[in-house]
């Protein structure tokens, strides 16, 4: 039998609040309920385990920080960095979220429904067969996926024009997928594009499905489209801008 508790945020400050959350997650809590959320930062933050945690309202900066195993579902936007350091769980954002989503993100899946702001995926990492993964339904912002080492970074832009500019900004791991064509104009110095295969869309199929699931879409639609795959143009692409003495 799953035990929910249910705790209102309204007008309480960040620590309290993730104290509250820390204390109900001990007590035994499956599934915590925070309405109200306005906000407040860092909820989420460094949990174990598998509970998850449905944040009513708009999470503050730093949402699931650090984070290792829960489910973080925000029925709202999130404030900048949701999935920072995340070593392995999931966020769900059923708004738009703002600067730096999934940055330096090490494990797990954070998927966005509506919009991200500037440097999405920044600096995102992978280790063997811990890769994380961040899929954004709408639009990014310039600077996406700069300084990636790994993981997986889809964007649909569902609900728009694609607006990043400076895609791939010294990525040297890790691969971005973008619905629909991308200019060569919009590429950063040491990110290609290269052609999307089979094999390719058959490896992606099942995040793009696991997405369409939680927000509700047709999958159909979205596995079956045209793709531009965008990958590191060498391991080095700074290589050259150093003097050795």
């Amino acid at each position: 039998m799953t035990k929910q508790v249910t705790i209102d945020a309204k007008g309480v400050h960040y620590t309290p609040l993730n104290q509250q959350i820390r204390k109900a997650l001990e007590d035994g809590a499956d599934e915590v309920v925070v309405n109200n959320v306005l906000g407040q930062r860092f909820i989420g933050d460094g949990l174990h385990g598998d509970a998850t945690i449905r944040v009513n309202g708009v999470a503050g900066g730093d949402l699931a920080m650090f984070m290792s195993g829960p489910t973080i579902i925000v029925h709202g936007n999130a404030e900048h960095a949701p999935g920072n350091t995340m070593d392995s769980g999931k966020v769900v954002i059923h708004g738009s979220a703002g600067d730096a989503v999934a940055h330096s993100m090490r494990g797990g899946k954070v998927f966005v429904r509506g919009d991200i702001g500037y440097r999405g995926g920044i600096h995102m990492k992978q280790y063997e067969t811990q890769r994380p993964i961040l899929v954004v339904g709408g639009s990014a912002q310039t600077f996406l996926g700069e300084y990636m080492a790994g993981g997986l970074l889809v964007v649909l832009g569902l609900d728009g024009v694609m607006k990043a500019r400076e895609i791939g900004s010294g990525i040297h791991g890790g691969e971005i997928v973008i619905r629909g064509d991308v200019d060569d104009a919009c590429l950063a110095a040491g990110a290609k594009k290269v052609p999307l295969t089979d094999e390719d869309r058959t490896r992606i199929a099942p995040v793009l499905r696991e997405f369409a699931d939680d927000f509700g879409l047709d999958p159909e639609p979205i596995v079956n489209a045209n793709y531009t795959r965008i990958v590191p143009a060498s391991a080095r692409p700074f290589a050259g801008k150093y003097t050795w003495e």
